[in-house]
């Protein structure tokens, strides 16, 4: 492709370059974890500030600091049927009332600042069943019994 006016090149390589750092930026910001909230048993809902991008990044945070986050957070605690499931939240500004029609809201907290806008950004539920299931925005993913993440299918 030949270009006829050299004075486009500039701008399009500027353009591009800011857009490869603004996706390197988003991929190596740490994940902040702002609250932990235990709903019932198995269920817990994890708020952060920022989360990987894309779907096999949210995966291989997960796998890479899951142990950590146990035994800090005790967070994929399983009930007595040996299920858990875990959501990742976009926390936002900070907690909200109860005024708007679709906010997830906390029993452990006193009303009526109790509440986040619905942002899920990632889930990871377990069952004896179907394993470790992983929920992005890219679909389902299972993660085999030899390691392997395998996307499900559309049903």
């Amino acid at each position: 492709m030949r270009v006829k006016n050299n004075k486009t090149i500039l701008p399009l390589f500027l353009a591009c370059c800011m857009l490869l750092s603004y996706g390197l930026w988003l991929s190596l910001r740490p994940v902040e974890i702002i609250a932990i909230h235990h709903r019932s048993s198995g269920f817990s809902d994890v708020l952060v500030t920022s989360f990987p991008p894309t779907d096999k990044s949210k995966i291989n945070w997960w796998l890479k600091n899951k142990d950590r986050l146990n035994n800090q957070y005790d967070i994929s605690k399983p009930d007595n049927n040996g299920h858990f499931y875990l959501t990742f939240w976009l926390f936002g500004e900070d907690y909200k009332e109860l005024d708007k029609y679709d906010r997830l809201c906390f029993d452990d907290m006193k009303p009526p600042i109790n509440c986040i806008e619905k942002d899920r950004l990632f889930s990871i539920s377990s069952s004896k069943n179907r394993g470790i299931i992983f929920t992005a925005n890219g679909g389902e993913y299972h993660l085999k019994t030899d390691r392997k993440i395998i996307k499900l299918k559309d049903e």
